[in-house]
């Protein structure tokens, strides 16, 4: 009877830590598209929009070289040719952070990185991604999504 009266106390001691736990949801959206610039030139543009409370490191994070920048990277496509690297476009942050030696660089609500190349043809183009995403007090382990789309 005491074994089971121990085991009662336990199961819901147990209960009330993983009721109490917080459940992070991802606070990161993205979305991918392309624009055509030229005769056989497009840009492949990342569309990032965070939740409240978020960042993301930029391309050029700064710091003591412990910052995750977001990374991109395309598959071998036949007919696709990375034309220069990829740009950023958002309202830079640049501040000290707590623990953090050097000025840091980011990006709060949104954020697009572009991606030029050039194709021949109308080909679809594959790759991924990575990136990790932080508050002022915790990052998420990074992440890397795969993107297929059509330049068009």
């Amino acid at each position: 009877m005491r074994l089971i009266k121990m085991a009662v106390l336990f199961a819901g001691m147990l209960g009330a830590q993983v009721a109490g736990a917080q459940i992070v949801k991802e606070p990161a959206e993205w979305t991918v598209e392309t624009k055509k610039t030229g005769a056989d030139s497009y840009d492949i543009i990342f569309h990032l929009k965070l939740k409240t409370g978020w960042h993301i490191y930029s391309l050029t994070p700064g710091g003591d070289g412990s910052l995750i920048a977001p990374s991109f990277k395309l598959d071998n496509s036949t007919g696709v040719k990375l034309n220069g690297a990829v740009s950023e476009k958002g309202k830079m942050v640049k501040k000290k952070m707590e623990g953090i030696k050097g000025v840091v660089n980011y990006y709060s609500g949104t954020v697009d990185y572009t991606q030029p190349v050039t194709a021949t043809g109308t080909p679809r183009v594959t790759g991924s991604y990575r990136y990790q995403v932080c508050t002022d007090e915790m990052c998420l382990p990074p992440k890397t999504k795969k993107f297929d789309v059509i330049l068009k």
